[in-house]
């Protein structure tokens, strides 16, 4: 089975009794458009998104009246930075861009890809930050940039 496109996600499609099949992925697998994966249930698929298509938790990727196949995005190790002023803020923003560090926000925190160099970066500023276990919505992703010569 070849799964080409989203047909909705879990928090605006009900999915009225139906067995669920989870793929579970990693964030960084979310960014890719091609997948060979198998269901909690072992059934094989291929995933083969369009251009510019990214997977999210909880999209639904194939459903009939009795099965649902969702994508359930595996929990991963995370900073979760809670800077106390726009100022530090800006300082850690900074910082981990120098370091070309990919980070997310949720509401007023920034999170981060766990990292022991990042965290003692989050010590020696003095920022509070918790290690935390969770899922994120989206791939961390690299921006495209480079520095001039």
């Amino acid at each position: 089975m070849i799964l080409e496109a989203r047909v909705g996600h879990v928090s605006t499609h009900p999915l009225d009794g139906r067995t669920v099949e989870r793929i579970r992925l990693s964030s960084h697998d979310l960014a890719k458009r091609l997948l060979r994966v198998t269901t909690d249930a072992g059934r094989e698929v291929g995933i083969r998104l369009p251009e510019g298509t990214e997977l999210r938790d909880g999209d639904i990727l194939w459903m009939d009246d009795r099965v649902a196949i969702v994508i359930d995005v595996l929990p991963e190790e995370l900073l979760v930075v809670g800077p106390r002023s726009l100022r530090e803020m800006g300082e850690v923003a900074h910082q981990l861009g120098n370091r070309h560090i990919p980070v997310q926000f949720a509401d007023d925190l920034l999170l981060v890809q766990y990292d022991y160099l990042v965290e003692r970066l989050l010590q020696e500023l003095e920022v509070p930050y918790r290690r935390e276990t969770r899922k994120v919505a989206r791939p961390f992703r690299h921006v495209g940039h480079h520095h001039a010569s």
